[in-house]
């Protein structure tokens, strides 16, 4: 009985993998490479101690998805694959409805079929909208205000009509803030392709030179220094927020719940600038400029019902985010 893990060689895919394994869990990854690399595989092997199956497989694929779950007896999915970037969302929607939305459909469909009713579905704080207060809770209004964010959110929908038509099936969602940091080892971390749309790795490529420097977009928020405020977590803090998920949802006698995981505190850009400097006494050269569409003034979560329910909590602070990217990209990038 194996655990499938879509996505599991992306950023947080390959970190939760990881602590899967180290917890004894069986699993089986699958993923088309398209943000990452095949080397991860062996990288997940060393800092687990442990071995497990691959399949280089896109989710549209449905031969392919079929055949995994031929060959595997699979109990629970956890689904992180698909396309994350807001910015690119904007300029490619179509890619992004099509990959995301299409992509779940066909591996629930497969679900359905082997009779594998648990998943934990990679959601995102994106599916809030524009709150209209903080901090964030699980039963605010969803909106959206880019394609990004509204893939998330037509999957939750899609995974609570499902759980609605038949009550074998068991859908938690996890409603992700701003995931940073690197694995403590500096083994992995984040290493988008081409020029980053998150913050930590632009910032990193600032550091070691590989991009000029950072452009900070939109000082003229309603934030305490103008630029945009988000919740970031460690990425293991997150990734650890999907091992107790899995022990809920082996639990819940049916039923669809959504968690935020975030830490509840809101940094802004130039924030986690300052801290990433102090904790690694750098200085990143950035320049400020226009707003991107779709992007909101602040966002930060109200953790208390994954504590409550999932007895999460998340652990590492800012100084441990900043460093332990660092400590990544100097190994890593060039």
């Amino acid at each position: 009985m194996s655990i499938l893990v879509t996505g599991g060689t992306g950023f947080i895919g390959s970190h939760t993998s990881i602590e899967l394994l180290k917890r004894g869990e069986d699993i089986v990854i699958v993923d088309n490479l398209s943000n990452s690399k095949i080397e991860m595989c062996d990288k997940i092997k060393m800092l687990s101690g442990k071995d497990f199956k691959f399949y280089k497989v896109d989710i549209l694929d449905r031969e392919n998805l079929e055949k995994v779950f031929k060959e595997n007896e699979i109990t629970e999915v956890i689904h992180f694959a698909g396309l994350k970037a807001v910015g690119e969302s904007c300029e490619k929607p179509i890619e992004y409805y099509h990959n995301n939305v299409t992509g779940t459909l066909v591996l629930v469909d497969i679900m359905r079929k082997y009779n594998c009713k648990k998943i934990v579905f990679s959601s995102s704080a994106t599916v809030y909208g524009d709150p209209a207060s903080l901090p964030i809770k699980e039963d605010f209004p969803l909106s959206t205000t880019n394609p990004y964010g509204t893939t998330k959110l037509m999957i939750e929908r899609i995974l609570t009509d499902i759980q609605k038509s038949d009550n074998e099936w068991r859908v938690i969602l996890l409603r992700y803030f701003n995931p940073i940091g690197a694995h403590e080892s500096g083994e992995i971390g984040e290493e988008p392709n081409g020029i980053p749309n998150n913050l930590m790795p632009y910032i990193n490529y600032v550091a070691c030179g590989k991009l000029d420097h950072l452009n900070v977009y939109g000082n003229d928020y309603d934030t305490h220094d103008g630029t945009g405020v988000r919740d970031y977590i460690h990425v293991v803090d997150l990734a650890l927020g999907h091992l107790k998920a899995v022990d809920k949802i082996r639990k819940m006698p049916g039923g669809t719940e959504a968690y935020n995981l975030g830490t509840g505190t809101g940094y802004s850009v130039l924030d986690i600038v300052k801290a990433f400097e102090k904790a690694n006494n750098l200085k990143i050269k950035y320049e400020i400029t226009s707003r991107r569409p779709g992007d909101i003034a602040a966002c930060y979560a109200d953790p208390t019902k994954a504590k409550e329910e999932l007895g999460w909590v998340a652990t590492r602070d800012l100084e441990q985010m900043c460093k332990d990217s660092w400590n990544y990209t100097k190994k890593y990038i060039k």
